[in-house]
C-alpha cells in the first residue's frame, strides 16, 4: 500500500473539541433521516455529542474493536439484540432509553458475559420533538455508563408521521463469556432451588399506571437496571447456577416454563415466599392480573444447586440490585415440563405460558 492510500484509509475523528453541527429545528423532519446536512447535524448534535468515545469518533458504518482485548477476557463472544416500543416514553425509574440500554445489557449479563459494547438504531415519526430524542440520548448515555459498557456504532431513520409511534429503539451488544462459565436454560437438575433477586411486576404494574388511564394513584417505580454487576456477584461465589435469565416479557412465568421445558424438568414455586410490593399486589388484585406475568426491567431468575442456594442468596443481598433476593421455589422430576404454584391456601394450581397480551407495549 502506497502511502497516499494509507492516508485515505485511515478514518478522520470527530475529535472533542472540534465543533458540531447543531439541530436547528423543533421537531424531527424528514429530512433528519435523508442522509444530509441535516441528518448528520442529528447525530453529532443528538447522538455523538451523548455517546461520544473512540471508537464511535471515526463515524463509519461499523465500529472496530480490537480482537486481542476481547480475547483477553474470555473465550467465547456473546452477542444480543432487542427492540424497545414502551409507551409513555417516559415513567417513574425510567424511560425508552434506560430500557434500551439495560435490556441488551442484561440479555448479555445472562449469558455470564461481561457487556462491553452496544449499537443504537432509531426509528424516528416525523414531528417527534428533537428535546425528547435528545432526554433519550441523555437517559441512553447515564445508563450506558452505570453499566459500563460503551456506545459505539448506530443508525437513524425518520418515517412519516403516523408512521411509527413516536420512537422506536433498538440495541445490540457485545460482550465476552469469561472462560469456565457456562450456563444454560437446559440444565436445571431436580434437587435445584429458584432464586429471584427481588420484587416482581415492578415495571407492568409501573406502566399500567403511568398510562393514566386507570384511577390508580401509587409510589410505584420502574425495576429498571443493569444487572451484570449483580450477576459477576453471584458467578464470584462459585455457587453452582445452572441457569440465568431476566423476566421481561412474559415475567417470571415464562422464564420458568422456558426452563421447565428445556430441562424437562418440574418447578414448584411457594406463593408466600414471593417478594411482591403490596402496590403490585393491590393493582393486580383489582385489576385481576397475575404478578407473575408482570414485566419486570432489573429483575432475574437462577436456578442453583440446593447446597450452595445461602451462600448465593446472601451475596445477592449484599448487592444494591440483589437487596431482596429470595428463594421461590424449587425443581423435581415431576410433573414434568411444568410450573407448579403451591398457593398459600394450601392448594396448587398450573402456570403456564402467557396466551396474549397482558399488558401491551411495556418494553
Amino acid at each position: 500500500m502506497n502511502d497516499r492510500a494509507a492516508v485515505r484509509a485511515v478514518p478522520r475523528p470527530l475529535e472533542a473539541d472540534s465543533p458540531r453541527a447543531r439541530v436547528q429545528d423543533a421537531t424531527i423532519t424528514l429530512a433528519h433521516g435523508g442522509g444530509g446536512r441535516a441528518m448528520r447535524a442529528l447525530i453529532e448534535d443528538i447522538f455523538v455529542g451523548a455517546f461520544g468515545n473512540p471508537l464511535l469518533a471515526p463515524l463509519e458504518d461499523q465500529a472496530l474493536v480490537p480482537l486481542a482485548d476481547l480475547a483477553d477476557r474470555g473465550d467465547r463472544l456473546a452477542f444480543a439484540t432487542d427492540s424497545f416500543v414502551v409507551d409513555p416514553l417516559f415513567f417513574p425509574g425510567g424511560d425508552i432509553g434506560s430500557l434500551a440500554v439495560n435490556g441488551t445489557v442484561n440479555d448479555l449479563a445472562m449469558g455470564g458475559a461481561v457487556p462491553l459494547f452496544l449499537s443504537c438504531g432509531v426509528v424516528l415519526e416525523e414531528g417527534l420533538p428533537v428535546e425528547t430524542l435528545r432526554r433519550i440520548a441523555a437517559s441512553m448515555r447515564a445508563a450506558a455508563t452505570a453499566a459500563r459498557v460503551q456506545i459505539v456504532t448506530g443508525d437513524t431513520k425518520v418515517v412519516e408521521r403516523g408512521a411509527a409511534d413516536k420512537v422506536f429503539v433498538n440495541t445490540a451488544g457485545i460482550g465476552v463469556v469469561p472462560r469456565g462459565v457456562a450456563l444454560s436454560a437446559a440444565a436445571a437438575r431436580p434437587g435445584d432451588v429458584v432464586v429471584v433477586n427481588g420484587t416482581l411486576g415492578d415495571h407492568g404494574a409501573t406502566i399500567l399506571v403511568a398510562r393514566g388511564q386507570l384511577a390508580l394513584q401509587s409510589e410505584l417505580s420502574s425495576d429498571c437496571q443493569p444487572l451484570a454487576d449483580l450477576v459477576a456477584t453471584m458467578l464470584a461465589t462459585g455457587a453452582g447456577i445452572r441457569s440465568l435469565r431476566d423476566a421481561t416479557r412474559g415475567g417470571v412465568a415464562t422464564v420458568l416454563n422456558e426452563f421447565a421445558r428445556s430441562s424437562r424438568v418440574a418447578i414448584h414455586l411457594d406463593e408466600t415466599a414471593l417478594p411482591l410490593r403490596d402496590e403490585v399486589r393491590g393493582a393486580c388484585e383489582i385489576l385481576g392480573l397475575d404478578p407473575l406475568y408482570l414485566a419486570n426491567e432489573g429483575k432475574l431468575v437462577a436456578v442453583v444447586a440446593a447446597a450452595d442456594a445461602g451462600e448465593l442468596v446472601a451475596a445477592m443481598r449484599a448487592h444494591p440490585a440483589g437487596r431482596d433476593a429470595a428463594v421461590v421455589g424449587h425443581v423435581t422430576d415431576t410433573p414434568r415440563e411444568t410450573v407448579v404454584l403451591h398457593t398459600g391456601f394450601g392448594g396448587e394450581r398450573i402456570i403456564d405460558m402467557l396466551v396474549g397480551e397482558q399488558l401491551p407495549r411495556i418494553c
